[in-house]
């Protein structure tokens, strides 16, 4: 029997237990987000000013949609970050697809279930074919703790499992990176979550980490 599940649905609690995916507690797992940061100059620091202005001002007429989180803030920080140059490529709702099989114990019957959970990505950022950066980007309104299962998820189908794969999830105004490391079993990292609701503009702080990841995986 086959049952088929939509990736926006997955909770964390299903991929701990399907696919024995846990956290890490240890700091030296995900020192990307903080360790070893490029700096970046006064005209991008202006640019994201413009960039985080841009986004409060459009949000105060009416909740921004998915499409136009990724044309305000998105876009701009994809560029800086160097993902639209060579050696990176960006793709767009590509269809992901895992599976795992499921044994199913009753009294009666004991029955194999395959579950195929199903979804697209946003955005993927690709180099030499191993996925790099999976971005989920939400309409402002949304919460990144719905966001987060679903990019674990998507880094789960990772091809290449012997690599780390980073993703951002990301609603327009809070961003959020995570390190996943398939092994023997998945363990996952988040970092700090940064807001454009604090006085310093933190999109600095993303941009960064960006950088920091364009230069790790490159």
């Amino acid at each position: 029997m086959m049952q088929v599940i939509q990736a926006k649905n997955v909770t964390l609690a299903y991929l701990k237990e399907n696919f024995s995916l846990y956290k890490s507690e240890d700091e030296q797992f995900f020192t990307e987000w903080f360790d070893y940061i490029p700096e970046i100059s006064e005209l991008e620091k202006q640019y994201l000013d413009r960039v985080k202005n841009n986004y409060l001002n459009v949000l105060e007429n009416a909740p921004l949609l998915e499409e136009a989180v990724k044309m305000v803030v998105l876009s701009p920080l994809l560029d800086l970050a160097g993902f639209y140059r060579h050696p990176f490529y960006i793709a767009t709702e590509e269809s992901v697809e895992i599976s795992e099989k499921l044994i199913i114990d009753d009294q009666e019957t004991s029955e194999e279930t395959q579950e195929i959970i199903k979804g697209k990505i946003d955005v993927l950022v690709i180099q030499d074919k191993l996925w790099l950066l999976i971005i989920e980007s939400k309409r402002s309104s949304f919460s990144l703790a719905k966001a987060i299962p679903q990019a674990l998820t998507y880094m789960l189908a990772n091809p290449q499992p012997e690599h780390s794969v980073y993703s951002l999830v990301m609603n327009g105004e809070d961003f959020q990176f995570m390190k996943l490391l398939k092994q023997d079993k998945p363990i996952y990292a988040l970092s700090d979550r940064f807001t454009l609701y604090r006085r310093e503009n933190e999109l600095y702080k993303v941009l960064n980490t960006l950088k920091n990841l364009g230069q790790v995986l490159s």
